[in-house]
C-alpha cells in the first residue's frame, strides 16, 4: 500500500473509506511510518498579505467582494511588514512562511514587491510559500527565481462538485495554473475543503483528482469548512449544522495519506473547532503538517499554548 500511484480507481478509494476505522488507521499509519517520522509535525504560518476585495465568488470565502461578511478590504502589505511577520513566525517555531493575497491573479505591477518578499523571507532560512490566485508563465518563473519554494493553489473539491462551490473560475483554470507552477520548478501545495455539503463520492473525487497529479503535490492541505455568515456555504453550514463528524474527517486524512504516501498532509483550516481527540486521530491517520499561530488568513486557529499542550500529551514534536 505504500507505493506511489496515480491511477486510483473510484472503487478502490471507496473501499478504503468503507474499511473498519481501526483497519483504515492501521493501513494509513503503516504507510506514514514508511515515508515519514511518525512523531514529527511540520509547522507553517500563514500571513494575509492582501485581505478582502477578491472578485471571485468562492462560496466558502469571506474575502469575496460579492458577499457581505463585514470584512474590510486592504491593500498589499509593505515588504517590511511582511518580513517582520516572518521573523515573528520563525521565532514561534514555524519552518515555512506562507503568504496569501485575495486576488483572482496578481498584476504585473505587484511582482516586484512579491518577489522581494519571497527573497527576504527565504534569506531568513524559512521555506517560502505563496497563494496569489492564477499565474501566468512569466509570473511563475519570476517567483521561482526569487526563491519561492511552494505555490499553493487548491482545487477545493471534486471536479463533479466544483460548480456548486464557485462559478467565476473553472476547475480547468486551476489545473492550468498548477501546470505552470510545475513547469517553473516550484513545488506544489494543493488540497481541498470538506464539509461544504458535498456527498461522500465527492470526497472520493477530490482525493482522486489530487492523487492523479504527476507528481503528487508535495503538500496536501485538507481543510474543514469554517462557516462564515454571509457566505453561501457558510450560511448553509451554520443553518444546517453541516460540519463533517470528526471520525469522518480523520478518514479523509487517512485515505489521503494512503493515496499520496510521500506528501506532507496538512491538517489545515478548521482546527480551532476540533477537539483534541479529533486532532489526535488526524495525526494518527497521517497528518504531519499544521498551520500555527492565532489565525489563518481571516479565521481563528488554535493558539500556540493549546498546540503545545496537545503535542506534549501526544509526544509529538515540531519538525
Amino acid at each position: 500500500m505504500s507505493e506511489t500511484r496515480h491511477d486510483w480507481k473510484r472503487g478502490e478509494v471507496d473501499a478504503l473509506f468503507a474499511l473498519p476505522f481501526t483497519e483504515l488507521m492501521f493501513q494509513a499509519q503503516s504507510v506514514h511510518r514508511t515515508h515519514h517520522n511518525a512523531n514529527a509535525v511540520q509547522a507553517s504560518q500563514l500571513c494575509s498579505i492582501k485581505t478582502g476585495g477578491c472578485p471571485e465568488d468562492c462560496g466558502y470565502c469571506n474575502q469575496s467582494a460579492k458577499f457581505d461578511t463585514g470584512l474590510s478590504a486592504s491593500k498589499l502589505m509593505a515588504v517590511e511588514t511582511v518580513v517582520a511577520a516572518a521573523e515573528k513566525a520563525k521565532a514561534g517555531g514555524a519552518s515555512r512562511f506562507c503568504m496569501g493575497a485575495a486576488w483572482r491573479e496578481p498584476k504585473d505591477r505587484d511582482m516586484d514587491a512579491l518577489t522581494e518578499m519571497v527573497s527576504r523571507v527565504k534569506s531568513m532560512g524559512l521555506e517560502t510559500c505563496m497563494t496569489l490566485g492564477m499565474l501566468t508563465d512569466d509570473q511563475s518563473v519570476a517567483l521561482k527565481e526569487a526563491g519561492l519554494d511552494y505555490y499553493n493553489h487548491n482545487i477545493d473539491t471534486a471536479p463533479e462538485y466544483y460548480e456548486k462551490v464557485i462559478s467565476t473560475r473553472t476547475f480547468e483554470d486551476r489545473i492550468e495554473t498548477l501546470e505552470r507552477v510545475r513547469a517553473s520548478g516550484m513545488k506544489v501545495c494543493c488540497g481541498g475543503i470538506v464539509g461544504m455539503g458535498e456527498a461522500a463520492e465527492d470526497r472520493t473525487g477530490l482525493l482522486m483528482a489530487l492523487a492523479a497529479m504527476t507528481p503528487h503535490p508535495e503538500s496536501v492541505p485538507i481543510n474543514a469548512l469554517v462557516p462564515v455568515r454571509g457566505t453561501p456555504l457558510g450560511d448553509l453550514a451554520l443553518d444546517e449544522d453541516g460540519a463533517l463528524p470528526g471520525i469522518e474527517f480523520a478518514r479523509v486524512i487517512a485515505v489521503a495519506r494512503i493515496m499520496m504516501p510521500t506528501s506532507m498532509v496538512r491538517l489545515s483550516a478548521g482546527r480551532e473547532k476540533m477537539s483534541d481527540e479529533t486532532q489526535a486521530l488526524c495525526y494518527l491517520a497521517g497528518a504531519n503538517s499544521i498551520f500555527i499561530g492565532e489565525e489563518l488568513l481571516t479565521t481563528a486557529n488554535p493558539g500556540r499554548s493549546r498546540d503545545a499542550k496537545l503535542f506534549e500529551s501526544l509526544g509529538l514534536e515540531l519538525a
